[in-house]
Parts: C-alpha cells; sequence; structure tokens
C-alpha cells in the first residue's frame, strides 16, 4: 500500500536560536532529516512532505530537499499563521505557529495516503519507521491509528527539559489516554516533570510519545472540527498551539479512533538545544561504526 511520511519542520526553534531543521549531523553534512527520509525510503514509504515556513523555502530547497528529491516523491506545504478557519483573525504580536495538529491540517492537498507524521529534528531509527511502514501497510479502518512509544528515559536531553506526550494503554496497547508535559528533565536519579512551579517524580520505563504518529485520511476532518473550539478558547493566548496529543487525546475519549502504540526500546536524540547538535553528532558516527548507515548517505 502506498504509504507518506509527513514531517513537520515549520517550528521556529525558539529555545535552539536557530533553523535547526537544517543543522548538519552526519560526517557528509546530513541533517536530521536526511536519516529520516533514509529510513522512511528503506521501511517502504513512497513519497515524503514537509510542511515548512515560507521564510525559509529558499535555504530548505538549495540545503537539504535536492538531495533526495531524485530518490522519492517529494512535495512541501507552508504553515503561515494566517491560515485559519473563515472568522479568525491572527492576534497582533502572534509569532508562534498554531501547532503539529494544525501543521497535519495544512498538509491535507498534498497527502493522499495513510501517512506518518514526526518532528523535523528527532532521530526516530529505522526500527520505528519499520514498525510504522507494517502498521500503515494493514487493511484497517479509517479510525485505526498509531504511534511508536518509546521509553522515558531513552528520550531525555542532557541540556534542559523537554516535552513529552506520557502514555496509558490497556492491555491490548490500544492508547487510553496521552498527557502532553512540557517541562520533563533529569534530576539526579530520578526524572522528574514541573508544572506550576511544583515538581512530580515519573518512572524511567514509562512510554512517551515523540510525536511518531499514524494516521489515515480521516484524521484531516477530525482536526478540522476541533480547530475551531480550540481557537475559541485560546486565540488570545500568544504561545498556544493545538498538538497532536492533544487531538488525539480527544479521539480517543469521544471514541472516534483506536491507537495502537507500538513500544520501541531505541534510544531517541533530537536537537532541542544548541547543545544537544555535538551528542547527535556522536550518536550519528556510532552507528555508522555499527553499519546502520553509509558514511556518505546519498551516494
Amino acid at each position: 500500500m502506498d504509504t507518506t511520511l509527513l514531517i513537520l519542520a515549520a517550528g521556529l526553534g525558539s529555545r535552539y536560536g536557530s533553523l535547526k531543521q537544517i543543522e548538519p549531523v552526519g560526517p557528509g553534512g546530513e541533517t536530521i532529516i536526511d536519516y529520516s527520509v533514509y529510513d522512511a525510503i528503506k521501511a517502504g514509504f513512497g513519497k515524503v512532505v514537509f510542511v515548512i515556513k515560507e521564510e525559509i523555502e529558499s535555504d530548505f530547497r538549495e540545503n537539504l530537499l535536492k538531495r533526495f528529491e531524485n530518490k522519492i516523491e517529494t512535495e512541501y506545504v507552508f504553515q503561515e499563521l494566517h491560515m485559519l478557519p473563515e472568522g479568525y483573525q491572527v492576534p497582533v504580536n502572534r509569532k508562534k505557529p498554531w501547532g503539529t495538529a494544525h501543521a497535519i491540517l495544512i498538509s491535507e492537498k498534498a497527502v493522499k495516503t495513510p501517512f506518518a507524521a514526526i518532528n523535523a529534528d528527532d532521530f526516530y531509527g529505522f526500527e520505528a519507521f519499520k514498525a510504522m511502514y507494517g502498521f500503515l501497510s494493514q487493511d484497517e479502518t479509517e479510525n485505526d491509528y498509531c504511534m511508536i512509544g518509546y521509553r522515558l528515559d531513552n528520550t531525555l536531553s542532557e541540556h534542559g527539559t523537554v516535552s513529552r506526550g506520557v502514555c496509558e494503554f490497556d492491555s491490548n496497547d490500544f492508547l487510553i489516554s496521552v498527557s502532553e508535559l512540557t517541562k520533563i528533565k533529569r534530576e539526579g536519579d530520578r526524572i522528574v516533570y514541573y508544572e506550576n512551579d511544583k515538581s512530580s517524580t515519573l518512572p524511567a520505563d514509562a512510554t512517551v510519545s515523540m510525536n511518531m504518529w499514524g494516521f489515515k485520511q480521516s484524521v484531516f476532518k477530525k482536526i478540522r472540527e476541533r480547530l475551531s473550539a480550540f481557537l475559541d478558547e485560546n486565540i488570545d493566548d500568544l504561545k498556544s498551539e493545538f498538538y497532536i496529543p492533544t487531538l488525539v487525546d480527544q479521539l480517543i475519549q469521544s471514541e472516534e479512533a483506536r491507537v495502537k502504540v507500538l513500544r520501541t526500546n531505541t534510544s531517541w536524540f533530537g536537537i532541542t538545544y544548541k547543545e544537544d547538535k555535538e551528542t547527535a553528532k556522536k550518536s550519528i558516527l556510532q552507528k555508522i561504526e555499527k553499519g546502520e548507515y553509509p558514511r556518505k548517505l546519498w551516494t
């Protein structure tokens, strides 16, 4: 079955401070996006769609897209602040994108198959893409979705707090709920998260979402239905975002969708902070030395 990889690359990277989507981490100047596309092709995906901001189009095309556009079908769409339902206006001083669920909705005209949605700056690993492709290739119903679940202790940054969707699932590995926690970090031998200036402990083996989701075409209508409600409540909050985990949790609670959790013990890495770049480069070199990737990815 035809499947698409949707890469969400329109975030401003406020904590990182630059266009982390095109930061080189491989020995040949490869970005994390390069490795995601390489793994997707290897797993069987037939198309890649990127969600970017129009202001980075030139850099994106010249420094990234041309590397693999002859290896797999590619397309890109823009996520901009003004792309809202009729009747809504962008608040003065709003700079942040409207979030990952909004980014998926923007891609509707370009995505015509079951699809996986991922972050541009997260390294997920080939096993995750293989499991995702296997699920999306099955003849499941239009309301059966999935997510790749990682161990929390395999997903932390050494250089600051991270946001993670902490998951609860049943005995058949169907998601019961996902809670977006935005300030998680390791403190000594504990993993804690902060909310309202209070800290709580999380188990190291908690299953978390790294925003690697598998969806069918039906999800676009469901996002559209909920975006207006989100804007009604949050449009004046200049930092509010409509996250995919928030959407998924709503769909589960209303019994409009089932989400299968595909768990992996693969270690995640990504670039949340500038200091994470060196860790990412070392991780890539280790994988090259193990024979998981060629030293020059596209030759």
